[in-house]
């Protein structure tokens, strides 16, 4: 039971304060990997793999992978409920207040404001993705040669993909495969 509640007051939290969407709860993640021990960083690249290739929004996917992973199904139910509870009691008050609102200077000095943050709490994930995925910082230490350092068939990968996003516009369900199918043929 406290461990129940523990999923939902992590998530909470996680869900309090993550402005900007499923990647800004990295860094919440993060901590609370380190802080709880339920899961590693490397962990967390699987979360985002799973979540990116399932149906529904990533942090709830994250949420739910974390509680089942740590109390089962119960914990999956109480870490998603956790994870979304803020959102609702948020929208549910701004949506009651903001028309009323909605012209004032202070509101848009807020709404400015979470921009750049909404954006650095991405960008931090963003690299901290980027960092499990593209780098071999463990083989790099061992043999301290510079090239052992990057994942090259990741980074190609990467850039593949990035490049198809580009060119192409397909849905992102495409690429996912394309990369999934990319990670069974060459042992990504």
């Amino acid at each position: 039971m406290l461990l129940l509640l523990r999923l939902f007051f992590e998530f909470f939290k996680t869900g309090l304060f993550a402005v900007g969407g499923g990647l800004a709860t990295l860094p919440f993640l993060y901590e609370m990997g380190s802080k709880t021990g339920w899961f590693t960083a490397a962990d967390i690249a699987d979360m985002i793999a799973v979540s990116e290739s399932t149906p529904g929004p990533m942090g709830v996917n994250m949420a739910t992978y974390v509680g089942v992973k740590t109390a089962g199904l119960p914990g999956g139910a109480v870490a998603t409920l956790g994870l979304v509870c803020p959102s609702l009691i948020v929208i549910i008050i701004v949506a009651r207040i903001l028309n009323r609102f909605k012209d004032s200077a202070l509101v848009k000095k807020v709404f400015y404001a979470l921009r750049p943050a909404s954006a650095a709490l991405i960008t931090a994930a963003g690299l901290g993705v980027a960092r499990i995925a593209l780098l071999r910082l463990d083989i790099f230490k061992e043999t301290h040669v510079i090239f052992d350092l990057l994942n090259w068939k990741c980074i190609l990968l990467a850039v593949a993909v990035y490049i198809g996003i580009r060119l192409f516009h397909k849905h992102p369900v495409l690429y996912i495969a394309l990369s999934a199918l990319a990670g069974v043929i060459f042992s990504l």
